[in-house]
C-alpha cells in the first residue's frame, strides 16, 4: 500500500516510495513516500501559514484538540498497537502499554495548554522602577521541526507534538524512516480532531532531504529531536539562532546495594533491560551488584532471563522480538564478541534464533568494552560487582552519558548520597533508570542532551517569554 505525506492539512502523493519491511519477518508491509525539496519546502510554508492561526487561537480550543486527539487514539488502540507492533517490531502487549502512555500525554499536553502563564514582577523593587506594572507572558514560537526515533513512534512524537500545539505552534514531524505508520494515523487523528490545515505536517523520507532543510531553514525556530549524540551535535552545530532540544544517547546503570531485596530488584531490572530487545534510551545496560549479594544477583537474573519468550511481534505471549534491523544485531553481535575477546564471561545468550538475538547476559566486563562504554541499544546487559556504593557511583558517573541511573538501597542515607553524587539527569531510588512518567522532567546531562521533555517542561521550552512593562 502507499501512504502519502501530510502537507497543509492534504494527502499529498510523492514521486518516489521506499518499502517498509517488518523487522520480525524481512517482509513488506507497506510503502512510505520519500518526500523531496519541494514537497518539505511545502510543508515549512504550511506551517508558517498556520502559526497566525494557532497564534490566535484561544487556549481552550487547542486544549480541546488535544484531548479529541486523546480520545480518538483511545477508541482506535488496538489499530494502533498493531501498527506499532508491525512497524517497529515491537511486542504486542508492549505495543498496547505505550499507546495507554501516549493518549495520556496528549491529555496532559491539553492540560498544559490552559496552563500557559508569566508572572507579575515588583518593578519598585529598583530605584526608578516606581509607578510602573510589570508581567511575563509566554508566547509560540512558531514554526517547531520535530525529528524522531523509533523505539517509541507514538509516545515520543506526542512528547514533542503535544507541547509545541500546547504552546500554540505549528509543526513540522519528520519521524524515524522505519516508524512512519505510526505518525501518519496521528495525522488522520489530528485532522478528524479539527487541527487547522498547516498546523501538523508529517513529511517522510531521508534525512539528508528531510532533516537537512528543517535544521537549516530560518523559518523554523525550534528543533526538538531525539536520536543519536553525533547526529544531535552536529544538528545543534549548524542550528543558528534555533531553540534546541536534544534527547541523545545513554548506557543507563542500576546500582544495587547491599540491602536490597532482591525479589524486587531483579524482575524490574530483567524488565528494564529486555523490554523491547533493550532498544529503549532508558534500558538497563550496566547493574553494579554489592560483592554479597553478586552470586546470588547473578543467578537469579539469568535463570529469569532464559525463561524470557521470543515470538512474533503480534504474538501475545512474545517477551521480545527481532531487533529493529539485522545490521543492528550484527552490531550488537560484533559488541558481545569484542567483550568476551577482552575478559568478559557470557552467562547466557549471546546467539540469534529466527532474527532474534537472544537476551544476552554478561559478567566481570571491563570498563573499556563498548558494551560497557557506549550505547548498546539491544538485549545485553552487564553485571558487575562492586565492594561499596562510593564505587558504583564513580563508575556510573565514568561515561559519557548521563540520562538516568537507578539506585536500590534501603539507607536513606545511601540514598541521599547517590542522588546528589550521580552526576545524571534523573536518580531513580528504588526502581530501574527506565522509569518514567510522562509528566515528569526527562532529560541528560553530558552526552545525553540538552533541554528536558514532559509535557510541563517541553512546553516551557517551545514557548518564548514576553515581557510587558505599563508605566502608569
Amino acid at each position: 500500500m502507499k501512504r502519502a505525506c501530510y502537507i497543509g492539512g492534504k494527502w499529498v502523493p510523492m514521486a518516489e516510495h521506499a518499502p517498509l519491511y517488518s523487522p520480525c519477518t524481512g517482509q513488506a508491509i507497506a510503502h512510505v513516500p520519500q518526500a523531496d525539496a519541494q514537497a518539505v519546502e511545502r510543508a515549512i510554508a504550511a506551517a508558517e501559514e498556520a502559526t497566525t492561526v494557532m497564534r490566535r487561537m484561544p487556549a481552550y480550543q487547542r486544549a480541546a484538540i488535544l484531548e479529541k486527539i486523546a480520545l480518538l487514539l483511545d477508541e482506535r488502540m488496538e489499530e494502533a498497537a498493531r501498527i506499532v507492533a508491525l512497524e517497529a517490531g515491537k511486542p504486542i502487549r508492549t505495543a498496547r502499554g505505550e499507546v495507554i502512555r501516549t493518549v495520556q500525554t496528549y491529555r496532559f499536553a491539553a492540560g498544559e495548554a490552559k496552563r500557559l502563564h508569566g508572572e507579575t514582577i515588583p518593578l519598585d523593587a529598583a530605584i526608578g522602577g516606581e509607578g510602573r506594572l510589570a508581567y511575563t507572558v509566554r508566547e509560540p514560537l512558531g514554526v517547531v521541526g520535530a525529528i524522531t526515533p523509533f523505539p517509541f513512534p507514538l509516545n515520543l512524537v506526542a512528547h514533542k507534538v503535544g507541547p509545541a500545539l500546547a504552546a500554540g505552534n505549528a509543526v513540522v514531524l519528520k519521524p524515524a524512516s522505519q516508524t512512519p505508520l505510526s505518525a501518519l494515523l496521528l495525522a488522520e487523528l489530528a485532522e478528524q480532531a479539527g487541527l487547522p490545515p498547516g498546523a501538523l505536517n508529517v513529511v517522510t523520507g531521508s534525512a539528508a532531504v528531510v532533516g537537512e532543510k528543517l535544521v537549516t531553514d530560518p523559518r523554523v525556530r525550534a528543533l526538538s529531536f531525539t536520536g543519536s549524540p553525533a547526529v544531535g551535535i552536529d544538528i545543534r552545530n549548524r542550528a543558528g539562532l534555533k531553540k534546541v532540544i536534544l534527547e541523545l544517547g545513554a548506557n543507563s546503570a542500576v546500582i544495587v546495594d547491599s540491602d536490597a531485596q532482591l525479589d524486587e530488584v531483579v524482575p524490574r531490572c530483567l524488565f528494564g533491560a529486555f523490554a523491547y530487545s533493550g532498544q529503549v534510551c532508558t534500558s538497563v545496560q550496566r547493574i553494579y551488584v554489592a560483592e554479597g549479594l553478586y552470586d546470588e544477583f547473578v543467578s537469579r537474573f539469568v535463570a529469569q532471563t532464559k525463561a524470557l519468550c521470543g515470538g512474533d511481534s503480534l504474538d501475545e505471549h512474545a517477551d521480545f522480538s527481532a531487533m529493529i534491523h539485522p545490521r543492528q544485531t550484527e552490531r550488537v553481535l560484533e559488541w558481545i564478541g569484542e567483550a568476551l575477546q577482552q575478559g568478559a564471561r557470557l552467562a547466557c545468550g549471546g546467539e540469534v534464533v529466527e532474527r532474534m538475538l537472544l537476551p544476552t547476559v554478561l559478567t566481570h566486563v571491563p570498563h573499556t568494552a563498548k558494551i560497557c562504554c557506549e550505547e548498546v541499544l539491544g538485549p545485553v546487559v552487564l553485571i558487575n560487582p562492586v565492594a561499596s556504593l562510593q564505587e558504583a557511583i564513580r563508575l556510573v558517573n565514568d561515561s559519557r552519558y548521563g540520562l538516568q541511573a537507578g539506585v536500590y538501597t534501603n539507607n536513606l542515607r545511601a540514598a541521599l548520597e547517590a542522588a546528589d553524587e550521580l552526576r545524571v539527569g534523573g536518580v531513580i531510588i528504588n526502581d530501574i533508570p527506565t522509569f518514567r512518567a510522562d509528566h515528569m522532567p526527562y532529560g541528560g546531562v553530558k552526552e545525553s542532551g540538552l533541554g528536558r521533555e514532559g509535557v510541563k517542561y517541553a512546553t516551557d521550552e517551545l514557548s518564548e517569554l514576553k515581557l510587558v512593562v505599563v508605566k502608569r
